[in-house]
């Protein structure tokens, strides 16, 4: 398995976790569907405008299971540029993930 293909699967299962703590995100399976994990990764952490699903594993207390923490994992890193890392370390401590 390659580096992208084991972040697709990390990726599907952050969907599996919410699915089975009550929050179904139709529009992340959707992404992953068309575009991969890497570049649904990549999508999101470009949005201009907030995320909900960041704000709901908050509030389910499952921001382990993020994207944005997805991200900064170590093995995962090469795979993003520094903007995007900087991006999801500023989502996650926005939500206070590092305290």
């Amino acid at each position: 398995m390659t580096l992208e293909s084991d972040f697709e699967r990390d990726m599907r299962q952050i969907y599996e976790i919410a699915r089975e703590n009550g929050y179904v995100a139709h529009y992340f399976l959707q992404m992953l569907d068309e575009h991969g994990g890497v570049e649904t990764a990549k999508r999101l952490l470009q949005a201009d405008q907030p995320q909900t699903g960041p704000y709901k594993l908050w509030e389910l207390k499952l921001l382990d299971s993020s994207t944005e923490a997805l991200v900064l994992k170590e093995r995962y890193r090469s795979l993003f540029s520094d903007v995007e890392i900087a991006e999801a370390r500023r989502r996650l401590t926005e939500l206070g993930y590092f305290r």
